[in-house]
């Protein structure tokens, strides 16, 4: 039973974009931002929501580790392909704009794909595949971020979390979207644990001597001074449960995400310099479209991937379970729950918006207050 009071989409849509405006975002580029969160929300993944507006952007913006303007370059482009450098500025403006591209490259030629270095957190990685999906097309993505994954036999952190994101057009009311991290958890669900008081559960983080760690905030520490390391997908750090599959996937992000744009990779992304200081991320992100069109048709397609979709749920369950998903339904099943509801908001990130609130002088008053 949700505890939590809610918050009205359009009022928590206003509050962030007023904010990233008097933080020096422009208007346009706010309102993609914070499109990008509540759209997060309304899939029903808090870790990448409100939770994260303020201590993922607004405080980085303050650090200088994110710049509030995005002075997007294209550095390379042809009829099919473009790669960009996001000059530190809003990874989620950059994204949006580059996949804008691809969509059309797509709809002209069959296939685009795209690049960008020098980026900054782009949100969740569903939201660009989806922008595709809408279309009738199929959405691609991957995007490294700061080293969080040991390899597998390793305990240092070496990887990001580094998610492998599809977005499939089907002839039902919501696309079939995999969008998860190649680690057993990601580093935002960590995050939400701790905010919430809540410890992480064993065996998805490894600690430096190889014992596995539960305290959330002290978890989030020790990612930081790189003496913890998220476990691949499988589990680790040996290869008992098959956890190299999740490290070879997460080597592939690392991969694509780097050396397609020109960027920077692992190590290098942590935002701290040797001497301790914060510094920009430069982190890279990379984007494919496939027009279904080109191939079979898009409403073909759309009907064989529903088909497979429906049979899967309709398989046989095991004993105890009454229902099997596909990917993207549960966040479909959490859009109709929230709808009409808004945004259920715990004590932090109330603390947050008051605090922000006043900070700025908006003229805001939350239903929690």
């Amino acid at each position: 039973m949700e505890t939590r009071p809610y918050l009205p989409w359009d009022l928590v849509t206003s509050f962030m974009v007023d904010v990233f405006c008097a933080y020096g975002v422009p208007e346009e580029d706010a309102k993609i931002c914070a499109d990008v969160l509540v759209e997060s929300d309304r899939r029903g993944i808090e870790s990448h929501g409100c939770n994260r507006f303020k201590p993922i952007y607004i405080d980085r913006i303050e650090r200088g580790t994110l710049l509030p303007t995005t002075d997007l370059e294209i550095v390379k482009e042809t009829p099919t392909t473009v790669v960009a450098d996001a000059h530190d500025g809003m990874g989620m403006v950059a994204s949006y704009r580059v996949m804008q591209k691809l969509i059309q490259k797509a709809k002209t030629y069959g296939m685009a794909g795209g690049a960008i270095r020098n980026s900054t957190h782009y949100g969740i990685a569903g939201y660009w595949t989806t922008m595709a999906s809408k279309e009738g097309l199929i959405g691609v993505t991957g995007t490294n971020a700061r080293p969080s994954i040991a390899p597998t036999f390793g305990v240092e952190n070496m990887m990001g979390t580094n998610p492998l994101t599809f977005s499939l057009p089907t002839d039902e009311e919501f696309p079939f979207c995999l969008d998860c991290a190649t680690s057993i958890v990601q580093r935002g669900k960590i995050e939400y644990y701790a905010r919430s008081g809540k410890p992480t559960p064993a065996g998805m983080v490894v600690a430096e001597d190889g014992s596995e760690l539960t305290d959330s905030e002290e978890i989030l520490k020790m990612l930081v001074d790189g003496t913890a390391a998220l476990a691949p997908l499988g589990g680790g750090p040996g290869d008992e449960m098959c956890g190299y599959k999740g490290y070879g996937y997460a080597a592939v992000v690392e991969i694509l995400s780097a050396a397609l744009s020109g960027g920077q990779f692992m190590k290098a992304l942590t935002g701290v310099a040797e001497d301790g200081s914060p510094q920009m991320y430069h982190l890279g992100h990379f984007f494919f479209v496939v027009d279904p069109e080109a191939f079979v048709g898009r409403k073909e397609f759309e009907k064989i991937a529903g088909d497979i979709c429906r049979a899967l749920r309709s398989s046989k369950k095991a004993p105890g379970y009454d229902r099997i998903y596909t990917a993207g339904e549960k966040e479909y099943l959490a859009w109709l729950d929230r709808k009409d509801k808004g945004v259920p908001v715990g004590e932090s990130v109330q603390k947050e918006f008051v605090e922000l609130r006043d900070k700025l002088g908006l003229d805001y008053h939350f239903p929690f207050e």
